[in-house]
């Protein structure tokens, strides 16, 4: 039995209405903040101040040896920050919301945070070149210009990101805050495992936290962008679509019978066939006569019979074999009586 379910379940799905954020004066204030903090971590550690101290404090305190049980289950863990596993994640559920909703938004929002993302740490870990805490030189030393490229962690900003896409992304305020709260758990776990597993200074997590936050606190400045994006796919979509899509045929069910082409005879055949169906003499107009080389007609009639002479179905009859002399009326046929003859002389 049929139930409104099921035909919720069959009717297609209407995209959600969801707001755009928008820069406001809240949001605004916070991205000034953080640009703030992330400045000031540069310049703390360009001048070699306390947080370099402390950067060099955690390092020798060496926690992988401190705390070895759990060291196994942070080497998973720490995937969570990995670019290339972590997109491919969000992508994946990303697409199905694209899917579902009919729009591009959430996949293009997810490549537009990742492209600022690269630009912009990239950018500043090459131009620091600061080493790692397994590569440095000397101690107390912030170790920048030397080549390196851990500062900010690239972890710690693409969990930010990757994860906080989630919550930017989110229908309803309830789920937003919920995976707010998920991805600075995720993203606080991932900076903090980079520290234990001595592969980061303290200072390259706090920048990586603060750079995520800027371009999650940024990207409504680049949704008229997104919007442009998929309004230009959507058209390219259609032009070629409209260009090379061409009329498919019907469909023929499969109890229709199909109509079976004529078989053609061959040439000499039809020719045979002709002269079997006309009869020998016979007058009139020439007979249209389809060959099936060339599939036109040709003019085909019976030659006229020669003037002067009557037709072959006038003709007397052949005399039959074995007799080539002409009958005579006195002789008697074969098998007959012969008549009396008068005798001679009385």
């Amino acid at each position: 039995m049929r139930t409104d379910i099921f035909a919720r379940l069959d009717r297609e799905p209407e995209p959600p209405k969801i707001e755009t954020p928008r820069m406001s004066r809240h949001r605004i204030a916070l991205f000034g903040g953080t640009l703030a903090f992330y400045v000031a971590i540069v310049v703390a550690v360009l001048m070699s101040s306390w947080l370099v101290t402390l950067d060099w404090k955690v390092m020798l305190f060496r926690p992988y040896q401190q705390w070895p049980g759990i060291h196994a289950f942070l080497d998973y863990y720490v995937v969570l920050g990995q670019r290339g596993p972590t997109a491919v994640m969000v992508a994946c559920w990303l697409g199905w919301r694209s899917w579902r909703q009919h729009t591009l938004r959430p996949l293009l929002t997810l490549g537009a945070s990742l492209l600022l993302l690269n630009v912009t740490v990239g950018a500043v870990k090459i131009g620091l070149g600061r080493l790692g805490p397994h590569y440095a030189t000397q101690i107390g030393s912030a170790e920048l210009f030397a080549g390196g490229d851990i500062f900010p962690s690239g972890h710690t900003a693409n969990a930010v990101v990757t994860w906080g896409i989630l919550a930017y992304l989110a229908a309803t305020p309830r789920a937003r805050r919920y995976l707010s709260a998920m991805s600075a758990i995720v993203s606080l776990g991932v900076g903090l495992t980079t520290v234990y597993l001595g592969t980061h200074w303290l200072s390259d997590v706090v920048l990586g936290w603060a750079a995520g936050l800027l371009i999650l606190l940024g990207l409504p400045w680049v949704e008229p962008l997104i919007t442009r994006a998929e309004n230009w796919i959507f058209a390219a979509r259609e032009r070629l679509g409209a260009r090379g899509g061409a009329p498919a045929p019907a469909p023929v069910a499969a109890d229709t019978p199909r109509p079976v082409p004529a078989a053609v005879p061959a040439v000499g055949e039809a020719a045979a066939q002709s002269e079997a169906r006309e009869p020998v003499g016979a007058s009139g107009p020439p007979t249209a006569v389809v060959t099936a080389v060339t599939g036109r007609p040709r003019a085909h009639s019976t030659p006229p019979a020669h003037q002067g002479h009557p037709a072959r179905s006038e003709r007397t009859p052949v005399t039959p074999a074995g007799s080539r002399r002409p009958p005579h009326a006195d002789r008697t046929p074969r098998g007959g009586t012969a008549p009396a003859r008068p005798v001679a002389g009385g």
